[in-house]
């Protein structure tokens, strides 16, 4: 019982003390994508202990997307999530410190949330730790 208990500190200490902080590194202020000379909206996404930066991010509909995202130093595994085949979004990918790229063109107007798909064990999911945001596709 006695090594549980510095066990569950030790954990609490080292995962559960970073969300004041990742609330701090995610501002709600929007970002807008820089259009490339290749015609494409570029946005870069960091994510990190349950955070995503930006966490509000505007692209233009029929204009293809490529987001580069890539995880912050650690150990922690993450994952970036759109679902969204109303707008012809379906993004599902592992990430990594590497530089991922991923595209797609975005076809419907609207809001779609992104977010961590993971979960450990009994504890609360990524998402439910904040590590989610808002991918808006305007007119």
């Amino acid at each position: 019982m006695k090594y549980f208990a510095v066990f569950f500190l030790l954990w609490s200490g080292l995962f559960g003390g970073s969300a004041a902080w990742a609330e701090e590194a995610a501002s709600d202020e929007a970002y807008q994508a820089s259009m490339g000379s290749d015609g494409v909206q570029h946005v870069s996404i960091l994510g990190g202990s349950y955070f995503f930066r930006p966490k509000r991010i505007v692209v233009k509909v029929n204009v293809p997307v490529e987001l580069e995202v890539s995880l912050e130093q650690g150990v922690i595994p993450h994952t970036l999530v759109i679902t969204a085949p109303e707008a012809g979004i379906a993004v599902n990918e592992k990430l990594s410190t590497d530089v991922k790229k991923i595209r797609f063109t975005p076809t419907a107007a609207g809001k779609y949330p992104f977010y961590c798909s993971s979960k450990l064990l009994f504890f609360e999911s990524h998402r439910q730790k904040g590590m989610e945001g808002m991918l808006e596709v305007a007119l």
